[in-house]
C-alpha cells in the first residue's frame, strides 16, 4: 500500500497542475446552459441511490454468511468504499476519464486538480466514483468468511487504483473498446461487464486462491450447505439493491431530459422480476422447495444481466433476459461448487457470469431506437433486429476482454498477495469467527458470550 501511495505522489508530480477549478460556482455554466439544474440534479440523486447500494450489498452478505463474520463484513463493505474514495479522487478518476492515450489509459484529472475543471467534472466525478465503488465491493462476498481484511484492503487499492478505472476507460472514458469497427463499437450502457463483470471476475479469482472454508466440503467430496445466519437481512439487502437500480440504469442516460429513462427503468424491473421468478421456479422443480435464498440471487442476476442492454431493448427482451439469468445463477453456483470453488454468497454467478451475459444480450436484442447515450444516431442495433452480426462480435470482443483482464489480474492480486504475507486467516481464527479475531467487536456481542460461556 505505501508504495502504491508513493505512485499516486509520483503521478501528481510528474503530470499535475495545482490549479483552482475554471467554474467552482457553476455560474458560468448556468448561464451557458439556463436549463443544466434538471440534469445535474437528476445524476446526483441516481448517483446517491447507487451509494446506497453499498448498504444493500453489506445487508445481503452479511445475511447470507455466518453470525461470526457479520462484522467483518460489514467492515468491508464500509473501508471498500472509503479506499475507493481517496484512490479514485488520486488517480483513478485520471485513469478513466483524463486524455486518452493510445487507447489504453487516461492522463490528467489527478487529484481534480487543473485549470479546465468546472462542476461539471466534479459531478461527473461523484458519478463514476460511486459505480467504482460498486465494483470493489462485489468482491466483498466472493471471499466472504476466511479473507484477511489487511489482504482486503490491499485489494480495494488496486482495484480501485487501476483494474476498474483502466478497463472502465476501455468502454466509458474514449478507449479502443468502444472504437472497435464493429457495429458502433463494443457497447455497456450501465456497467454489466464494467461493474458487475469486473467485480464477480475478481472476485472469482479471490475465491480460487483462497479456497473452501472447512465445512463446506465433505469427506466424499460433495459440497454442503452452510446456511446464513439471517435471511431477512439478505431479502432487505436484495429490495435496497433493487432500488437502488432504479438510480444505477435510468441514472445513465446522465440526462433528465431523455425520457428514455422510463424505458431503462421498466426493463430493470422486468429483468427483475423474471430473474426471481425463473429461479423460484427452477429451484422448487428441482428440490420442492420454494428457495428464498436462490430466489434472491436471481434477482441480483436479472438485475445484472439487464444493466448493459436497458437502454436499447424493448420490454419483451428485459423478460427473455432476466429469465436466462435466472438459470444463470442457478447454473452458475452449481458448476462452481461443483468445481471446488467456494462462493458464499452468489457473487460470481450473479455478478461475474450475468455481467457478461448482460453483454452478449446487447448484441441479440438492441432494437436500434436509442443512440450511444444519444437521442441521435448511430443507433445500437443486434442481430435480432436486421444489426448483423457487428454489434454482436463487438460484444463478444468486449466478454473476451473483460474476462482476461479481470480475472488475470485478480488472480494475479491476489496470487502475490498470498505468497507476500498470506491472505488466509489461521484455522482457528476462521472457525471461531473473524469477528473477534480481526476486529475484536462480534455484532451479536450476547450471542457470542454465551456461546463461549457453554463452550459450543
Amino acid at each position: 500500500m505505501r508504495y502504491a501511495l508513493l505512485l499516486c505522489i509520483l503521478i501528481v508530480v510528474l503530470f499535475g497542475s495545482p490549479s483552482y477549478a475554471s467554474d467552482p460556482k457553476g455560474t458560468e455554466t448556468l448561464s451557458a446552459q439556463p436549463g443544466l439544474p434538471t440534469d445535474y440534479v437528476w445524476v446526483l440523486v441516481c448517483g446517491f441511490l447507487v451509494f446506497f447500494m453499498q448498504a444493500g450489498f453489506a445487508m445481503v452478505e452479511a445475511g447470507f454468511c455466518r453470525s461470526k463474520n457479520t462484522t467483518n463484513l460489514l467492515s468491508k463493505n464500509l473501508i471498500d468504499f472509503v479506499v475507493a474514495t481517496l484512490v479514485f479522487f488520486a488517480v483513478g478518476y485520471g485513469f478513466l476519464k483524463g486524455k486518452d492515450i493510445g487507447g489504453f489509459i487516461g492522463s490528467g484529472h489527478w487529484f481534480l486538480l487543473g485549470a479546465s475543471y468546472d462542476v461539471g467534472t466534479y459531478l461527473d466525478f461523484f458519478w463514476q466514483l460511486v459505480f467504482c465503488g460498486t465494483a470493489a465491493t462485489i468482491v466483498s462476498g466472493a471471499v466472504a468468511e476466511r479473507l484477511k481484511f489487511s489482504a482486503y484492503l490491499v485489494y480495494t487499492l488496486f482495484v480501485s487504483l487501476f483494474i476498474y478505472p483502466v478497463y472502465a476507460h476501455w468502454v466509458w472514458g474514449g478507449g479502443w473498446l468502444s472504437k472497435l469497427p464493429f457495429g458502433v463499437g463494443h457497447v455497456d450502457f450501465a456497467g454489466s461487464g464494467v461493474v458487475h463483470a469486473v467485480g464477480g471476475l475478481v472476485g472469482l479469482a479471490g475465491a480460487m486462491v483462497l479456497g473452501p472454508r472447512f465445512g463446506k466440503y465433505g469427506k466424499d467430496g460433495k459440497p454442503r450447505a452452510i446456511p446464513g445466519h439471517n435471511l431477512a437481512l439478505a431479502a432487505l439487502g436484495t429490495f435496497i439493491l433493487w432500488f437502488g437500480w432504479f438510480g444505477f440504469n435510468p441514472g445513465s442516460t446522465l440526462s433528465a431530459h431523455h425520457l428514455r429513462i422510463a424505458v431503462v427503468a421498466v426493463n430493470t424491473n422486468l429483468a427483475a422480476a423474471s430473474g426471481a421468478l425463473t429461479t423460484l421456479l427452477l429451484v422448487y422443480a428441482k428440490t420442492r422447495k420454494w428457495d428464498l435464498g436462490m430466489t434472491l440471487n436471481g434477482t441480483l442476476g436479472g438485475l445484472v444481466a439487464v444493466t448493459a442492454p436497458c437502454a436499447w431493448i424493448e420490454a419483451w427482451a428485459a423478460v427473455v433476459i432476466g429469465a436466462i439469468a435466472g438459470l444463470l445463477v442457478v447454473g452458475g453456483v452449481e458448476f462452481l461448487e461443483s468445481r471446488g470453488i467456494d462462493d458464499p454468497v452468489g457473487a460470481v454467478s450473479v455478478h461475474g457470469i450475468n455481467g457478461l451475459w448482460g453483454l452478449l444480450s446487447v448484441g441479440l436484442f438492441a432494437d436500434g431506437t436509442y443512440g450511444l447515450y444519444s437521442l441521435e444516431p448511430p443507433y445500437v442495433t443486434g442481430l435480432l433486429y436486421g444489426g448483423g452480426t457487428g454489434q454482436l462480435v463487438a460484444q463478444l470482443i468486449g466478454i473476451g476482454t473483460v474476462a482476461a483482464w479481470s480475472f488475470g489480474l485478480g488472480y494475479m492480486l491476489f496470487k502475490v498477495m498470498d505468497l507476500s504475507f498470506g491472505i488466509r486467516v489461521l484455522p482457528e481464527e476462521e472457525l471461531r469467527g473473524l469477528d473477534l479475531y480481526e476486529h475484536g467487536t462480534p455484532a451479536y456481542p450476547e450471542f457470542t458470550t454465551h456461546r463461549m460461556f457453554v463452550g459450543s
